[in-house]
Formats: structure tokens, C-alpha cells, sequence
């Protein structure tokens, strides 16, 4: 068995802070037995118009924020998932928000765009939200081989498409990881359940790692930041504030789950007797 860790923020428009803040979580993480820590999303920045994300914008293998998160993982040992960072594009008035995956060495071994860009308008508010206003979409998924074991990659709003971790099921991943920053109207009613369905219809774990709390842009997030075993139970979670988890990640067990209780292996029976 492995540990992994998940850090909750809440994250502002001054990138160094954030940093620092992230910083002293992975320092007291390190003194654990975990092999892996995922950061939230917009861990770095959550500024008070996304207008900002432009102008930190970085470019693959260079920038602050990823020259931070390679020497945080370099010193510390350890595989970092940094939540997203806002990456270049040809189109100067466009970034990705992207999740690298750096390892022990502090090397990216893997990238992922967010597919599902936040293009909503919530019911009974006025709040409303436009991603793509100034980030591009990604096209293509990932699983990649972790020492937790194999991870696939998904953003926040990319929780709300199952279709999405089906796909990734072809590819035999075993943890969904899934950085985050759920607005707190639709997190109130929606997060639980979406993170447990996900374990169950795919029984994996499900690690999230979460923005708490107020914003400068006036922007409230859900937190709730948990860990969820492949039957749908918590077994690690931060309800509000800054902090970490950590619980164990038992393949065997999740493997014993899955010969038992086959519901993978009856997918797409319909039509075919």
C-alpha cells in the first residue's frame, strides 16, 4: 500500500503568497510517508479577474510557478500534481489551464489540458462563469503510471462528464485525480455526489484536491477536498479551511473489488446477445 496527500487553499491574486503557503504544506507533507501530493486548481492564482491568468501566463518548461513546483519536488522526493497553470498559447489572448505532473526528480513526465471549460450562467444567482473567454480547451486524456499507481487526470467542471473516465477506463487507470475549484452554490448540492458516483461507476479511488473559501473576485468555492475509496466511502476529507489530507491507496484491494463485484467487465452488454 501507498499514501497519498491532498492540499486545500484558498488561493488569491498574489502568486508568491500562494506559492509560500503551498510551499509550507508539501515541507510538513514531506515528513510523511506519502508518494504523492495533488495541488488544487488555480493553486498558484485566483485573481480578481481572469483577465490576470494572461499575464502569468508561462511557457511549457519555463516560469515561476513550474520552476517552484520542479524544485518542491526535487527536494522533497516526492510526485507533485500541480493542480493547473496558465499555459501560452499561439493566440497571445488565450492560456491552457493545464495540470503538469512532475516527479521525484522534478521532471514533467505528463501534461493535461482541461477539456470542460466553466461556461455557465448558475440558476437563482448572479453568478456566472466564461472559461472560455480567455482559456483554450484541451483534446486528449490521460493516464499515466504513478508510484500510487495509474492516475487519470480530469479538472473540476471535467467531474460532471462521465463519458470523460469511461474512456480512461479503456487505458485501466486505478485513481482519478481531480484538482478543483467548485463554485459553493453547485458544491453545496452537487460535489459529493459527483466524486462518489465517479469512484463507483468506475470503482477507483478518487482523490480531489480544493480551493475553500472567498475570493477577491468575489468568488466562493466548496472545499471538501476528499480522498474516496473504489465503494464510494470517504476515507479522507477537509470540509472548509487550509490544510492536508492523506489516506492509503490499496490496490489489492481495489483489485479484489473489482474480481468480485465485476461491473466493469458488463459494460456495453445491451444489443449484443
Amino acid at each position: 500500500m501507498t499514501k497519498v496527500a491532498s492540499i486545500q487553499l484558498s488561493s488569491g491574486p498574489n502568486v508568491q503568497a500562494n506559492l509560500l503557503e503551498v510551499g509550507k504544506y508539501l515541507e510538513q507533507i514531506s515528513k510523511t510517508s506519502s508518494k504523492l501530493v495533488v495541488l488544487p486548481e488555480n493553486f498558484a492564482l485566483m485573481p480578481e479577474d481572469d483577465s490576470e491568468f494572461l499575464t502569468h501566463g508561462e511557457t511549457v518548461g519555463s516560469g515561476p510557478i513550474q520552476d517552484f513546483i520542479s524544485q518542491q519536488a526535487k527536494d522533497h522526493k516526492i510526485w507533485i500534481i500541480a493542480g493547473t497553470i496558465p499555459i501560452k498559447t499561439d493566440n497571445p489572448k488565450k492560456v491552457t489551464s493545464t495540470t503538469f505532473v512532475f516527479n521525484e526528480m522534478g521532471e514533467v513526465v505528463s501534461r493535461y489540458d482541461k477539456i470542460h471549460l466553466f461556461d455557465v450562467e448558475l440558476p437563482n444567482s448572479n453568478e456566472s462563469y466564461n472559461e472560455s473567454e480567455v482559456f483554450n480547451s484541451g483534446n486528449d486524456l490521460k493516464v499515466i503510471e504513478t508510484p500510487i499507481g495509474r492516475v487519470g487526470l480530469a479538472i473540476c467542471y471535467d467531474l460532471r462528464f462521465p463519458e470523460l473516465f469511461r474512456l480512461q477506463k479503456e487505458s485501466n487507470v486505478e485513481i482519478l485525480v481531480i484538482p478543483s475549484a467548485f463554485t459553493e452554490q453547485t458544491g453545496k448540492v452537487h460535489w459529493e455526489t459527483l466524486v462518489k458516483a465517479r469512484a463507483i461507476e468506475n470503482l477507483c479511488y478518487v482523490v480531489t484536491s480544493c480551493q475553500d473559501g472567498y475570493h477577491i473576485s468575489g468568488r466562493q468555492t466548496h472545499g471538501n477536498s476528499m480522498i474516496v475509496n473504489p465503494w464510494g466511502q470517504i476515507s479522507s476529507r477537509l470540509p472548509s479551511g487550509s490544510g492536508f489530507i492523506e489516506s492509503e491507496i490499496n490496490l489489492n484491494k481495489l483489485n479484489s473489488i473489482r474480481e468480485k463485484f465485476p461491473v466493469l467487465e458488463h459494460i456495453n452488454l445491451i444489443g449484443k446477445k
